[in-house]
This record gives structure tokens, sequence and C-alpha cells, in this order.
């Protein structure tokens, strides 16, 4: 190594992996990323968005590297550089305007989550100026699991023990692409003889070390995984001790899965009986682990399909053990950013966090009682564009693509032109960026600090600011105390819910009641901190009966079922003509190793490996339709707002009749606003408007009728028809 190099342990959080990484830097320039092999949680696991994606991504030549304001109509692509003074003093200028004419509500923010800092400096940011409304892309991906473990009470997201595990049951997940920490660790235990059980529709990799792989079709995991406790029940393989100390409505649950017999879930879902009572027999065993993804999260009944897995989970006895799932560990008196946003001293009064929108339909989700405390997306979407129930106005969006992300494309792209005012902050042009009026930008990962809880580790994690950012980049903190300060000379804050000076002041307050300190985790990248396994007594279960609710008296309390139970999936809700019509099942949400979403689409080398947006079709499908490898083909389903074009992947991964895309696609090198988000992007085929989830709001994202035509076809058809 040359004498001004320099390499720092840090932490990669370009996805909610987050990867212990080394980073080297020279003469002030980050020159190499790489996996950090002596950390305890990733154990020298990366991916190539960590080791190119990032720096490519802070040194590219389409990042934006200083404010901008529009010079022409919204949408028109012609930007005129300004100053931080000049962007922050009109932000400030007219979201105080907004503020003063139509009430603080007008006001509303959008950003990931709160998985990262910026999740909760955005909704500090939102509440300071007197508003309850942000918007985070869980409903989309994470929140039914994230809801089900909340009413349930297990706390046990993302703390499976896959190292001391003698069974793992994945469904819904594709580790070998979503998580290269978890698969890893998966292969390790297969090596060492654990067992494996995938239940997924798709022959993910996973499938080629597992014991087990049940197949059902989309969107009946529930039926399946009721079974599965049915069979445990009724050959007395489950976890009496824990269920008679720790659980709550056992008598209620044993009922409900009996009306699931093995035979009845095998009519529903596909799966054999056999199957399922060898997967239940299984985990009975134990320890086992639930490693659970997007595959069962995404649909208007995600929450109580979770639900079923997590009360499988519970009366098998495998919480908070040795080799099964843990639960949420952190140091006595470390705060995570869900922490802050709970914390009554971060709160707006009760009666204006009653006002976010979607809290009355979603109390769970939105709201005082809600995960995040964040808005049902899809009611912001209406309220910018109807006024139902009141008109938001104003928005600012700091490092998410919601144009993209967001399903119905076309309503988003409408409902953002729509407002009064839009600032957003990001790293390139998206086409969420070009329809603002303000463009701001950020800092990347590996030019600012992050603090944050790995309950994987479990241990707390540090990402160190490597680097001086690079032109006028500003963290999120850093935006935020400036507008802030604008806000408040004008007489516009309602609170200062963002009181640290410094973003490091920021960190060392998540730390101030802990024994880690700062210096520690500068040191080493991370701090591992003494932690209980079942320790129910001390950390006890967040329920009104402080035990795992099978029968949920939260739900119970809000009208809501309060048992797990399995809800036909969409196509089978449809009429016969209609599944004539779409008589295709659509999965979303197939992950690409060069992509996070829809991050890095301007960076060639991705674009070579992944140069065009795919779908997956099994030969008898492409066959049948008329298609064949490589072929563009339009995708459509019933009541969707548009259309987009894919090319064919032919894989028999994929069952027939089903087939499978990704989510995120864009085209840079495309003309603006749009930059091809109406033409290749999955999200402008299908609706943000429902049915929904009744717990988490979440829309059927996955599992849903299509139809899929040869491009050339489908253009002469619709020219006939016109």
């Amino acid at each position: 190594m040359a004498a001004d190099q320099i390499t720092y342990p840090s932490t990669c959080w370009e996805c909610s992996t987050a990867c212990g990484a080394l980073v080297t830097v020279e003469d002030g320039r980050v020159v190499k990323v790489a996996p950090n092999p002596g950390h305890p949680y990733s154990k020298g696991a990366f991916c190539v968005k960590g080791i190119r994606a990032l720096p490519e991504l802070t040194y590219g030549a389409d990042r934006v590297v200083h404010p901008m304001r529009r010079a022409a109509a919204r949408g028109g692509g012609a930007w005129v550089r300004i100053t931080w003074d000049e962007a922050l003093d009109e932000m400030a200028e007219r979201y105080a305007a907004v503020a003063a004419e139509f009430g603080a509500t007008a006001l509303a923010g959008a950003v990931s989550g709160a998985f990262f800092s910026r999740g909760a400096i955005v909704a500090l940011l939102l509440r300071s100026m007197g508003s309850p409304n942000w918007m985070i892309n869980q409903d989309l991906c994470g929140g039914c699991r994230a809801v089900s473990d909340r009413v349930t009470g297990l706390g046990v997201v993302g703390g499976e023990d896959v190292e001391n595990t003698a069974c793992a049951l994945i469904v819904g997940r594709n580790p070998s692409a979503a998580d290269p920490v978890q698969w890893m660790a998966l292969k390790r235990a297969r090596k060492r003889g654990a067992s494996i059980v995938v239940i997924d529709p798709a022959r993910i990799p996973a499938v080629d070390i597992a014991d087990l792989w049940l197949a059902p079709r989309p969107g009946t995991d529930a039926a399946v995984a009721l079974a599965m406790s049915h069979v445990l029940i009724s050959e007395d393989l489950y976890d009496r001790d824990f269920v008679e100390r720790w659980c709550h409505g056992f008598d209620a649950f044993a009922e409900r899965s009996a009306q699931y017999p093995p035979a009845r879930a095998e009519e529903l879902s596909g799966v054999p009986a056999d199957q399922i009572e060898k997967a239940a027999r299984m985990f009975a065993e134990g320890p086992s682990t639930f490693i659970s993804g997007h595959g069962i999260d995404a649909f208007s009944a995600g929450v109580q399909t979770f639900r079923a897995y997590h009360c499988l989970l519970a009366i098998s006895g495998n919480v908070d053990r040795a080799g099964g799932s843990r639960r949420l560990k952190k140091p006595a008196g470390f705060r995570t950013y869900l922490d802050l946003l709970h914390d009554p001293r971060f709160r707006l009064p009760a009666e204006v966090e009653q006002l976010t929108i979607g809290a009355e339909r979603f109390p769970l989700w939105a709201g005082p009682e809600g995960w995040q405390t964040a808005c049902h997306n899809p009611s912001v979407i209406e309220a910018m564009l109807t006024g139902n129930p009141y008109r938001v106005r104003a928005a600012y969006v700091s490092g998410v693509n919601i144009v993209v992300t967001y399903p119905d494309t076309p309503k988003t792209i409408a409902a953002l032109r729509s407002l009064d005012f839009l600032a957003v902050a990001t790293h390139t042009m998206t086409p969420t960026a070009e329809i603002a009026d303000i463009v701001l930008p950020k800092t990347t990962t590996l030019e600012e600090e992050e603090v944050m809880l790995q309950v994987g580790g479990p241990c707390v994690q540090f990402t160190r600011a490597a680097v001086e950012p690079r032109g006028e980049a500003l963290s999120d903190f850093e935006i935020a105390k400036g507008l802030l300060a604008r806000m408040e000379a004008r007489g516009a804050l309602a609170a200062d819910f963002l009181p640290w000076p410094t973003k490091r002041a920021f960190n060392e307050f998540l730390l101030e009641g802990s024994d880690i300190s700062m210096d520690d985790l500068m040191a080493e990248g991370y701090a591992e901190f003494p932690y209980a396994l079942g320790d129910f007594e001390n950390q006890t279960f967040a329920t009104p009966t402080a035990k795992v609710e099978l029968y949920s008296e939260t739900l119970a309390g809000l009208g809501l079922e309060p048992l797990p139970d399995y809800a036909p999936p969409r196509p089978e809700r449809h009429a016969a003509t209609a599944r004539a019509e779409f008589p295709l099942v659509l999965l979303t949400g197939v992950r690409e190793k060069t992509y996070h979403h829809s991050r890095f689409r301007e960076q060639a080398w991705a674009r070579k490996v992944s140069p065009d947006p795919e779908i997956e079709v099994h030969p008898e499908t492409a066959a049948g339709h008329g298609f064949g490898p490589g072929e563009w083909v339009i995708v459509e389903t019933p009541g969707g707002p548009g259309s987009c074009r894919l090319r064919v992947k032919v894989t028999e991964t994929t069952p027939p009749g089903v087939v499978r895309t990704g989510m995120g696609w864009w085209l840079p090198e495309a003309a603006a606003p749009e930059r091809g988000c109406l033409e290749v992007n999955i999200n402008a085929v299908m609706t943000y408007d429902g049915p929904w989830d009744p717990m988490s709001g979440s829309a059927d994202t996955r599992g849903l009728p299509c139809r899929v035509t040869r491009l050339d076809a489908a253009g002469a058809t619709r020219a006939a028809a016109g």
C-alpha cells in the first residue's frame, strides 16, 4: 500500500444489509471499497454495489454537485445553478407561505424509510414545520412483515440465527440476490448439515441447496403456513411450555389452523399435502429459524400471511433461542431511529398526529400509533390531486425516486406536477428530480457519518465520512438544519425537533445512554455488546397481554380479524372472462445484483451486466403465447394505468403460467423528464388504488393477473383498433 493511502473500517449502507467495509483513501479520494472479513455480522460478505457502484456514484459524471433551480416549465429539463443560500431561502419562503395559507399539513415529505438516519431526519424536519405527513417505501417492501411483528409481539424482524440453526425456513426471499451475508451463512449452515426448506413459486438459487422445496401458487402462502401449524398441533410437535407461558390465544389459533389441514392447503396452494407435512416436521425438530422476504409482503393480504408464519414460529418455540429467530437486541440506553420517531420529546401534539393522511383508516401504519408514524402513500398521492382528505400543496423528497418506485407511475407524475412547490435532494437527475422546482446535491455514504444498530450482529455499526463531500453536496442533516434556521427566521416553525448542532452531535445522542463511544466505533467500524437469549421477563412482548398474541387483542380492538387467515389471491377473485383476457400471473420484485431498486441505472458497467429490463417466462408459457428469448413484449394488467415493454428471458426457474420481473427501471439516457419511466418501468402497469391490506395499507404488487403480448403484435393490434 502506498504511504499516502489509509484504510478505514466502515459500513456500506447502500442497502439494508449494511455490510462491514474497508474504505481506502488516497489523496482525498476513495480508491477502494472492500469487505471487512473481521466484521462480526457480515464476516467478509459483500456485493458489487458496495465495491463498484458506490464509488462510481460518488465520482460519476452524472452526479448532481450543486443546487439548481428550474429555468423553464416544470419538467422542461432546463436548469440554472444557484447557491445554497438561494436554494434554502426559496424553499423556506415557499414552504412557509403554503403553511401560512393552508396549514402545515399541506406540507409533505418523502424518503425511503427510517432504517437509515435520513428517514428520521426528514420526519423530524417535517414535524418541526408542523406537519405529520411523510411517506416511506415500506408499504411496498417490509411493511406487512413489520406490522405483523408488532401486533404479534415477537420482535424478531431480521434477527434470525442462521449460524446455529438446524433448519432454515426461507419464505418469499431470494438471499443469493438480496442479502450476501445471509446467503453465505445459509451455505455454511448447509455445509455443516443444517436442513433448508424453501417456500417460493420460483426455483430460486436457494432451492439448489435445499432439502425441500414447496412451490405454492402466488399469493397462497398463508394456507401453507396454517397447515404447517395444524401439523405441529395435531401431532403434538409444538413447544407446549413456550405456548403455555408466553402465547395468548392458542386455543383460538388451534381452531383456525384446524380449518387448513394439509389436504385443504394442497387444494388452495397446489403444494402436495405430504410436502407440507414433511416441512412442518422438519421445522418442528429445531432449532429452526424463519427467513422471510418481499415475496409474501407485497400483497393486500400480506399482514395476515406474515401472521400465519409468525404464529408458526411462536408455537414451535423458536423465538429467541440459539439457532432460532433472535429478537431485536440493542445496547442498554442506545437509541435507534425508530426510537427517535416515537420519543415524546420529538412528537407533535396528538391532535396534529391524528391528521396524518391514512391514520384514520390504517392506524397501525400511519399516525401516532403507526409503525414508523408515516403516511399511507396512495392516499397522499390522492390528496395532492383531489384534496381528499385535504390538499397537499408542497413537498420535500430526499434520496428516493418515487416516480419510479411507486405503483401507477402516471398518477405519481401528475400528483407531483400538481404541487405548488417541490424540492428534491438527490445524487443524480432521476425522473423524480426532473419534476422539481429546486434540486439539491446530497452526500453519498462515502461522505457522511452514520451510526446504526445491526440487529443481525447484533452490534452497533459505524459509517465513516471517509472523504470530503464532492462539489457542494450536503448531508440530509445539514440540509434540514439550514432549512429550519430559515423557517425559524420567518416564524414558520412549530418546534425544533432537530436540536443537535451537527450530525456528529446527533450520532452521539444515539449513543448517549450506552457504554459505546464514538471512539470505539471509529476504531473498529462496529461495537459488539452483550445480550441474553430468552430473557422474556426482562425483554417483554410489546402487546396488551405482554405475550405473543396468536389472537391479537390489538386487531380485535380495531374491529379487524384477530387470527391469521387465508385470502384468495387477486387472480382467483376475478371473473372467468377477466382471467381469460389476462391469463398470466405477474410476480414483481425480482432482484438484480447490479442495482438497488432504481439506483445505479446511469452506470455503464451495470448496464453492461444488466442492459435491459427483463421478464422471466417458462418455456411452455413462451411457446404458448408466441414469443421467444430476447424478444420485446408488452405487459398489461386489468385496470392498470398503462403498459411497459420488457425483454423476454426464457427460464425453467419460473413456473408455467407465471411471469417474473424486477422493478426500478428507467433510462437516464432517455429524454427528460420521464427518462423512460413510462416505457420500461413495471410500476407504470400497476394501480396503487387498492385493494389495500386492512392493517398496513399495502397494495397488491405481486400475484396480479396480466397479459403479455409480443411488441410487434401488440402494436399491430392497436393500429387495427385505431
